[in-house]
């Protein structure tokens, strides 16, 4: 009987922490070599720390017998954009079986984001291998992202996520009918309690201060630069507006070093203390070290943990340009923003309606879910139908769902058929313009 190797690969440290509580909480079957295979995949990773060289790695390396580095391995291909030619795949294998000592064990894998390289890479290269998948993140609670090759999604045995929205399940490989496993928020709180206990010097967070939370939308070229500062200057004004006179900023990990003069001059004229932390270090340590009175972000995953898991007051800001940028409609942080924005509270004034119902909330996921992936969900098409027919009206919906994604999909909330030609025509764009004006004149 060979031995049993589970491979877990991960990418950042708030991953790593959740890999460290499935494993605790008893989520994988005992094997007799446990690996992390790190992934370093920040835009530049020669200027960028991985996960097992930030603070607080120490405690998370235990449940390991070995840890390897997937950048050496590939080098000098980039982890995020590489894939073997499928011909070379079964050399590839051999050859990492000799390199990382596995020979003839029988390999299980863990992995993030399963439909992108690196993990979906090493899915490839290990053919026959069982998979298990973890999120640590709310794009979980979205579709499968991309049509997932079979061959690799009838492989998946669970998809592993952090209850941060109670009562929502995740959709995220439904297709394949993988169930989905809560890790317990207990273990959780335990794996990143001890990493902040070994994290070191981390710039202190003052008591009572509002923590800002920085996002990579620059990075993934959602936002440019400039967007980005506007979205922190807006967080900066936002929480001195509620009272608070001091804020830290805590960049992404990933997001690039950079940071511009507008953010320091707004907290200057509002009579702020401003601190920016350059310790990469994940917010929850954050969380644990101080008791930040306000947590601010837009549609990061930590505002959940932080709400969820610390019951510390939160607030979201510019969650209503992020949907206005993202392309593909696809994309995959579409369904973090809208939860975002439709379950926590907006922080400046008149910036949102209530939250969605709790009892509703699956159901708005569910319509999106169909308008995002229909060739993957065809089933969901009389459930978004039904929402849609019931809340295509509202401002709130109109804000998640694009009307030509409607109109494409022959959803309620889409023009009809018959006048879908009225958009393009320019006859009729100037027939309605002299409406309106005729309507305010008559008002006026």
């Amino acid at each position: 009987m060979p031995r049993t190797t589970q491979v877990f690969c991960a990418s950042t440290l708030h991953g790593a922490a959740t890999l460290a509580a499935a494993i605790g909480s008893g989520c994988f079957a005992e094997a007799e070599r446990r690996t992390l295979l790190v992934s370093n995949n920040a835009t530049v990773p020669e200027t960028t720390p991985a996960l097992d060289e930030m603070p607080g790695f120490a405690p998370l390396r235990e449940h390991f017998d070995d840890v390897l580095s997937w950048n050496d391995t590939i080098r000098p291909f980039h982890p995020a954009a590489w894939t073997p030619r499928p011909d070379d795949v079964p050399l590839l294998e051999r050859h990492l079986r000799l390199l990382w000592g596995l020979g003839g064990d029988r390999v299980e894998l863990v992995l993030e984001s399963l439909q992108d390289p690196p993990a979906l890479t090493v899915a490839q290269v290990f053919t026959g291998a069982p998979i298990h998948v973890y999120a640590d993140g709310l794009t979980s609670y979205g579709p499968t992202r991309a049509k997932l090759d079979p061959l690799v999604g009838t492989r998946v045995r669970q998809v592993l996520h952090l209850d941060l929205v109670p009562g929502l399940r995740p959709m995220l490989l439904t297709e394949f009918g993988v169930p989905a496993r809560p890790v317990p928020a207990r273990a959780f709180l335990r794996a990143v309690g001890d990493l902040s206990a070994a994290a070191g010097e981390v710039p202190a967070v003052p008591d009572g201060a509002a923590l800002l939370l920085g996002q990579d939308l620059s990075a993934l070229g959602i936002l440019s630069g400039a967007e980005e500062e506007d979205l922190h200057v807006r967080m900066v004004r936002g929480a001195a507006a509620r009272g608070h006179r001091t804020v830290v900023l805590t960049p992404h990990p990933a997001a690039p070093a950079r940071r511009g003069r507008a953010l320091e001059a707004e907290a200057g004229k509002l009579g702020v203390d401003l601190t920016v932390l350059d310790t990469p270090v994940p917010a929850e340590v954050l969380f644990v070290r101080a008791r930040p009175a306000l947590v601010v972000g837009c549609s990061s995953t930590a505002l959940f943990t932080a709400s969820a898991f610390y019951g510390l007051p939160v607030a979201r800001v510019g969650t209503e340009r992020l949907l206005e940028r993202l392309t593909p409609y696809q994309n995959g942080n579409r369904v973090p923003a809208v939860l975002a924005d439709a379950v926590l509270p907006a922080l400046e004034p008149g910036g949102g309606e209530d939250a969605v119902p709790a009892g509703e909330l699956g159901d708005l996921v569910t319509a999106l879910g169909f308008t995002m992936q229909p060739q993957i969900h065809p089933s969901l098409r009389p459930a978004a139908e039904r929402y849609l027919a019931e809340h295509h009206g509202d401002p709130r919906t109109r804000r998640y769902f694009k009307r030509r994604r409607l109109t494409a999909l022959g959803l309620p909330g889409g023009i009809p058929q018959r006048l879908a030609f009225l958009p393009r025509n320019a006859t009729a764009r100037r027939m309605v313009r002299r409406a309106r004006a005729l309507r305010k004149a008559v008002r006026g």
